[in-house]
């Protein structure tokens, strides 16, 4: 299909505009309820986010654009099996809220890497902040990719503009509000969701002949079948589960709660809720396998572009603007929540302790408005030069799986564990991992991992691999070395369950 025969649709036009003006305004009026003071008031709310708004941020910022789109892509490209990231992340939701959320609240943490400050030195802290910065980056740009395509599709807006314009708004009330007005945008922008892409997906089922008909087709089809070899499957659910844990974003909302019994809570239920929130994109993946695209377009689309051609195509115009405003809104829930917790990192982890320990309240707030903007448009300059939601989507969380889960393993239940230690487990960590190259950002392999010669298809689980040494690594070495360096131990609050 050539988008150059879209039109634009002034209606979805005027509803996305609305919305953003409405989340503007909200996000901005929340700074002013918030009674916004210092950094950590800014970062973490206070330290007194309500169970039930951090419920529904968490959900919001996990159910994103690429979460969506990703979805409905992975099934259109290898069906229901592919789609790992609905049942992955619900999981590292859970595993987080029984064995890491507890633990990061009750040291009274203000980011993520303050337990590796804390133990390796603030330069080992530094080095950690680049997997998570990527993590950010590549995750935010995967959202704003998918939102690019579904505005050209559904509103005829041009990739770039739509793009550029969602981002723009998104760091616009995250710098003037911080966490409050992401965490209340978040409740609009999760019910918008809910709502638009659960309509959309009714809408669709019943125009392709309801659930059976669309089951049948998609079960008879080959990508329906269980995937061969099941180790690279198993190695990217490891990548999804475990990889899903260790996020800033994630964690901020953790240290904004009042107690850990609280994070534990608010982890265990968003898990169970962004599972739920999934199945309306599920369902229209499993549509779009089931229609015949080249009979009804005219060609073949790409996988990244069947949800938007099924709100586009298989709903009427009110129900697919309705889908796309969903979609818009889950876009915003993501982007506003990850370019503000990469730029917290930056100014607390990096700029306050190695380019100004003296710096005030003051100073850490206007640096990361400062950075909001940096961030974001880093994230809009990828997002405008890739258009697959689920390379990016995928990428944004193996370097965050093979490097910072390891370490934060260890920084919070390896008691021995050293800056000597942290040091070459992410060397072996960060090798291991970049020696099986990476296409989307033209690198080639280094490491001859097992492949099939056939298909050229790599079998080897060589992100499990790398995680697992650098883990091993990091235990080794810190033994090794432990006499010399003796290891730091975190001290956790005095803080009441």
């Amino acid at each position: 299909m050539s988008l150059d025969t879209l039109t634009i649709n002034w209606f979805a036009v005027l509803c996305i505009a609305s919305l953003y003006l409405f989340l503007y305004l909200l996000g901005t009026r929340a700074s002013r309820r918030a009674a916004i003071l210092d950094f950590t008031a800014m970062t973490l709310a206070g330290r007194r986010l309500p169970l039930g708004i951090g419920v529904l941020t968490v959900t919001a910022t996990w159910v994103g654009g690429g979460y969506l789109n990703g979805t409905v892509e992975a099934i259109n490209l290898g069906g229901l099996w592919h789609a790992q990231a609905p049942w992955g992340y619900a999981l590292s939701l859970i595993i987080g809220g029984l064995w890491f959320a507890p633990t990061m609240r009750r040291l009274n943490c203000t980011t993520m890497l303050d337990p590796f400050q804390k133990r390796y030195g603030p330069r080992v802290a530094a080095w950690l902040y680049v997997p998570a910065l990527m993590g950010e980056v590549f995750w935010t740009a995967a959202i704003l990719t998918a939102l690019g395509v579904s505005f050209e599709v559904i509103a005829g807006i041009p990739f770039m503009p739509g793009v550029i314009l969602s981002a723009i708004v998104a760091m616009a009330y995250t710098a003037r509000s911080g966490l409050w007005a992401v965490a209340i945008t978040d409740v609009v922008q999760l019910t918008l969701l809910l709502i638009g892409l659960s309509t959309a997906a009714w809408f669709a089922i019943v125009e392709v002949g309801g659930v059976s008909l669309a089951w049948t087709a998609y079960s008879t089809s080959e990508i329906a079948q269980a995937p061969t070899p099941w180790i690279p499957w198993l190695d990217a659910a490891l990548l999804l589960i475990c990889g899903g844990i260790p996020w800033h974003a994630y964690f901020q909302r953790v240290l904004a709660t009042k107690s850990p019994s609280d994070a534990r809570r608010m982890s265990l239920w968003a898990g169970g809720l962004s599972l739920t929130a999934a199945i309306p994109a599920m369902a229209i993946g499993v549509v779009g396998v089931s229609v015949n695209w080249s009979q009804l377009i005219g060609s073949d689309p790409d996988a990244a572009m069947i949800l938007p051609l099924v709100l586009r195509y298989l709903t009427s115009p009110l129900v697919a603007t309705l889908g796309l405003t969903a979609m818009a809104a889950a876009v915003m829930s993501s982007v506003d929540s990850s370019i503000l917790s990469a730029s917290s990192m930056a100014t607390w982890n990096i700029y306050r302790p190695l380019l100004k320990p003296e710096a005030t309240s003051t100073d850490l707030k206007r640096i990361i408005r400062r950075l909001i903007f940096i961030v974001g448009c880093t994230a809009t300059l990828i997002a405008l030069n890739t258009r697959s939601v689920y390379s990016l989507w995928f990428l944004s969380s193996d370097f965050v799986y093979c490097i910072l889960f390891p370490q934060l393993v260890c920084a919070l239940y390896d008691r021995r564990a050293n800056w000597i230690g942290a040091s070459a487990g992410y060397i072996v960590a960060f090798t291991l991992r970049l020696g099986a190259g990476e296409p989307l950002l033209g690198l080639t392999p280094f490491i001859s991992y097992a492949e099939d010669v056939s298909t050229g298809l790599v079998w080897f689980p060589f992100r499990t691999f790398a995680m697992l040494a650098g883990l091993f690594t990091i235990i080794g070495v810190s033994r090794l070395t432990g006499g010399r360096y003796p290891a730091v131990q975190l001290e956790e609050s005095t803080q009441s369950e």
